[in-house]
C-alpha cells in the first residue's frame, strides 16, 4: 500500500464545505434527489466517499481526515434539538402522542430483535443487528456515529461506523420512498380525505418577525454552551452511576432541561427570539458533521458484508411497513389523520425525523392539511425517540 494522505483540521473543514456544497447543487440539478427529499450532505458525502474509496482500489491509497470538531458539531446539534424541546407543547399532540409514543418504543424493541435475528442467519457478530437496527434507522446518522465508538472499543467492531452509516443512508432512502405509496395504500382503501379547513402548518411555527442579529447570536451561544455544561455533568453522573452513553444524549438533556426552566423562572430573558439563530446552529452543525462524516467512509471494509446489510436492510423495511399500516393506523383510528402519521411512521422507523416530516409533506401538500400529525410525529422523533432509544440500546448492549 503507498503513502497514507492526511488532512488536517482546517483542510478537512475546507472539504466538508465543498462536499456540502457539491451536494446542494447535484439536488437542484438531480429530479431523484429532490422528490425523495434526499439531503444535501448525504448526496454529496456519499459521492465525496465513492471518490476518496477508489483512491484506495486504484491507486493504493486511504486518505483519512482528522475529525475531532466533528465529534464537537454532534454535541452541539444535539444540544440545540434540546433547547428547541418545549415541553408545554406537549399538549396539542394529546392521546394520539402517547398511543404513538407506546407503538414508538414498542417498535425500538422489534428494530433490534430482527437485527440480531439477521445476524444469526448470516453469522455476523450479534450487537451488529442492534448497530443495523434502532441506532441507525430509528436514531439516523447522528446516532450511529455517536454510538460506534462504542461498538469499536467494547465490541470489537471495527468498521461499525461504515455499518451504521451505511444503514441509516439506505434506510433514509428506503424510508422517504415508503411514505407515500403507504398513505395511498390507505387513503383509497378507506377512502379518506381531510376534514381539516385551515391550512396546514406543516409542522413548523408561524412565521416570526424575530431576524437573526448579533445580540440572538449572543443568546444562542450562551444557551448552547450552559446547556453543554448541564450535559457534561449529567455525563460524568452516569458514568459513575455505570451507564455509559454517547456524550450527546446527556446534553440533549441538558437542553431539555434549560429551555424547560429559565425562561419561566426568568421571564424577561429574551429566551423565544434566538428561534431562527438555534435552528441555524443547528442545520449548520448537523450539515457539516454529515458531511465530514459520510466523505471519511472506508467504503472498502463493506464489501464482505454487502448481503448481510440487504437482508437486514429488507427485513427492516418490511417491519416498518407492518407497523404503520397494521399497527399504527388502526391504533390511531383509521382516520385521515392516522393515514397521514402512518406515512410519516414509516419515515421516522427509517430515516429519522427529517424524512418523516418530508413524506407527511408530500401527501397534504397533495391530499389535504393533517396539523395533528405535524405536531405529533416531530415531538416523538426530535424528543421521545432520542431518549428512550438511548435506554433501549443500552439494554440491549447490556
Amino acid at each position: 500500500m503507498g503513502e497514507p494522505m492526511e488532512f488536517d483540521s482546517r483542510q478537512t473543514v475546507i472539504i466538508a464545505i465543498v462536499v456540502l456544497l457539491l451536494g446542494k447543487m447535484l439536488k437542484n440539478k438531480v429530479a431523484f434527489f429532490e422528490k425523495y427529499n434526499i439531503p444535501e450532505p448525504v448526496i454529496g458525502g456519499i459521492l465525496a466517499s465513492l471518490i476518496f474509496s477508489s483512491c484506495y482500489f486504484f491507486l493504493d491509497t486511504v486518505i483519512s481526515f482528522s475529525l475531532e470538531q466533528r465529534d464537537v458539531l454532534l454535541v452541539v446539534f444535539f444540544t440545540c434539538v434540546g433547547l428547541s424541546a418545549k415541553l408545554s407543547t406537549l399538549r396539542q399532540g394529546g392521546k394520539s402522542l402517547v398511543i404513538l409514543l407506546i407503538i414508538a418504543i414498542i417498535f425500538l424493541f422489534f428494530q433490534n430483535i430482527i437485527g440480531i435475528g439477521i445476524t444469526y442467519l448470516t453469522g455476523l457478530p450479534e450487537k451488529v443487528g442492534i448497530l443495523g437496527g434502532s441506532v441507525s434507522l430509528s436514531g439516523g446518522h447522528g446516532t450511529a456515529i455517536a454510538w460506534a465508538p462504542i461498538f469499536v472499543e467494547k465490541y470489537g467492531i471495527s468498521n461499525a461506523v461504515e455499518i451504521g452509516i451505511a444503514c441509516a443512508t439506505f434506510g433514509l432512502v428506503l424510508g422517504g420512498i415508503s411514505g407515500g405509496p403507504i398513505f395511498n395504500y390507505l387513503a383509497n382503501k378507506h377512502q379518506l380525505q381531510s376534514k381539516q379547513l385551515e391550512p396546514d402548518i406543516v409542522g413548523l411555527p408561524a412565521k416570526e418577525n424575530t431576524k437573526i442579529t448579533v445580540d440572538t447570536a449572543y443568546n444562542v451561544l450562551l444557551a448552547v454552551c450552559i446547556a453543554i455544561g448541564i450535559g457534561l455533568s449529567l455525563h460524568q453522573l452516569s458514568t459513575d452511576l455505570g451507564f455509559k452513553l454517547p456524550v450527546f444524549v446527556p446534553c440533549l438533556f441538558g437542553g431539555i432541561i434549560l429551555t424547560n426552566t429559565v425562561p419561566y423562572i426568568w421571564k424577561s430573558v429574551p429566551w423565544s427570539s434566538g428561534k431562527p439563530t438555534l435552528a441555524l446552529l443547528s442545520d449548520f452543525s448537523l450539515g457539516l458533521f454529515l458531511a465530514m462524516s459520510l466523505m471519511s467512509l472506508q467504503l472498502w471494509t463493506l464489501i464482505d458484508l454487502a448481503l448481510p446489510i440487504i437482508l437486514l436492510l429488507i427485513a427492516q423495511v418490511l417491519l416498518a411497513a407492518f407497523f404503520a399500516v397494521f399497527i399504527v393506523f388502526h391504533a390511531l383510528g383509521k382516520t385521515y389523520d392516522a393515514a397521514v402519521m402512518a406515512s410519516g411512521y414509516i419515515g421516522l422507523g427509517l430515516g429519522a425525523t427529517p424524512t418523516a416530516v418530508a413524506n407527511m409533506t408530500a401527501v397534504t401538500q397533495k391530499c389535504g392539511p393533517s396539523t395533528q400529525a405535524f405536531i405529533v410525529i416531530p415531538l416523538i422523533g426530535a424528543f421521545f425517540i432520542d431518549v428512550a432509544n438511548a435506554i433501549i440500546i443500552q439494554f440491549f448492549l447490556s
